[in-house]
């Protein structure tokens, strides 16, 4: 699947959630869920040095080329969601025209220590504002971050359209 796929199938459910939300106002459909961690494991995929599981493992979706294990979490919204604690996390911001920011990358334990104080961290699933998470990369050194496909060398499959990452 290309990045120019991907951006067009976005649009499609962001119109038929449109339409629900026009046809029954009194519910909320929203998109964060499944779909959207399964659309930001594969963006990542696509533009990180990492390779996704086949089998879903209960922390980590992907592997760096080096070994390293990564949770990938995806969000539409201001907040981004962690469980356990994985070896890297990988924050990713998306937007309805298939764009994407990066929000946060690098080692899980970095916001662990961040949010010690919130009960249930590394327990339950907790909440992130994706300002925060931002804010907490801002400090996470380059080696320890997942390098990009371009900065590999690797290349993505398709370029497709601009994608935004910080």
């Amino acid at each position: 699947m290309s990045h120019s796929e991907i951006a067009a199938a976005l649009q499609d459910i962001f119109a038929g959630i449109e339409r629900l939300t026009k046809t029954f106002p009194h519910r909320a459909f929203t998109i964060d869920g499944r779909l959207v961690g399964d659309v930001g494991e594969v963006i990542g995929a696509m533009e990180y040095d990492l390779e996704l599981d086949q089998v879903s493992r209960p922390i980590h979706d992907a592997m760096t080329r080096d070994g390293r294990n990564v949770q990938i979490k995806a969000t539409f919204k201001q907040h981004l969601t962690m469980r356990s604690v994985p070896d890297l996390y990988l924050g990713l911001q998306l937007s309805p025209d298939g764009t994407f920011t990066e929000v946060y990358n690098g080692p899980g334990a970095r916001i662990q220590e961040r949010y010690a104080h919130r009960k249930g961290i590394g327990k339950d699933l907790l909440s992130f504002p994706v300002t925060e998470l931002r804010k907490l990369a801002a400090n996470v050194p380059a080696h320890l971050r997942i390098p990009r496909r371009e900065a590999c060398g690797l290349g993505a499959a398709d370029p497709g359209p601009s994608y935004k990452g910080t």
